[in-house]
């Protein structure tokens, strides 16, 4: 989480509580899905021998790490979070539940969400369209590096021009990267739009949740 390697950077740990904790000020309700990838990132069995489920058991428990870093700095700057767990890691955190989850939303808390789906075989991106289906979520901000979606990838094409707005249809026929195809196919289907956008700069998540043209939309 952050500019090294591996681990987590703090100066990024503080960038992105303070981010939420902007849009919070605002009176949004936020559901934050996080993954792992900085501590250990999955497929990584492929180049050690570990079994595949193995390790992605590894990956949803590396998650968690990462939520409660957020928490813990969420909660130093005056935000109420709650840590959710796809899989049972109590007392470190409760099992996710919609009920837990949505009640918690209620009282005004940020909700974090580690351990995937719960299941192996499945990505980060997975887990955020499940969950943000399951509470009914408006829309799924999906942070990156990059400041939306693109026709190539412009880390590596100076020419790849950058879409505002893209339907799931268009971006599918394109063969547009812009989650797995499972998450991809369950907003789709369940037509829950998705902004794409760059959580890198400082602002841009209440730009975005304040409705201003950031990123890329993907809608019905």
């Amino acid at each position: 989480m952050g500019e090294q390697e591996h681990g987590i950077s703090h100066k990024k740990l503080y960038e992105y509580a303070y981010a939420i904790k902007e849009v919070v000020k605002k009176g949004v309700g936020v559901g934050v899905v996080i993954g792992g990838g900085n501590i250990y990132r999955g497929m990584q069995e492929c180049e050690t021998g570990i079994d595949r489920v193995q390790g992605d058991y590894m990956g949803m428990l590396a998650t968690v790490i990462n939520g409660l870093g957020l928490q813990a700095e969420l909660e130093s700057q005056g935000v109420k979070a709650t840590l959710f767990s796809g899989i049972a890691v109590e007392p470190i955190c409760s099992y996710f539940t919609r009920k837990r989850a949505n009640q918690a939303i209620e009282k005004g808390k940020v909700v974090i969400i580690g351990g995937g789906t719960g299941n192996p075989f499945f990505t980060t991106d997975s887990a955020a369209a499940l969950r943000a289906l399951e509470m009914q979520a408006d829309v799924l901000l999906k942070g990156t590096r990059v400041d939306g979606v693109y026709s190539a990838d412009p880390e590596k094409y100076n020419n790849a021009t950058k879409f505002e707005s893209i339907s799931f249809d268009e971006a599918y026929a394109k063969n547009l990267k812009i989650m797995d195809l499972t998450a991809f196919t369950l907003c789709r289907d369940n037509k829950l739009p998705i902004i794409v956008f760059n959580m890198d700069v400082p602002g841009n998540l209440l730009k975005v949740v304040a409705g201003e043209k950031v990123g890329t939309l993907i809608h019905p």
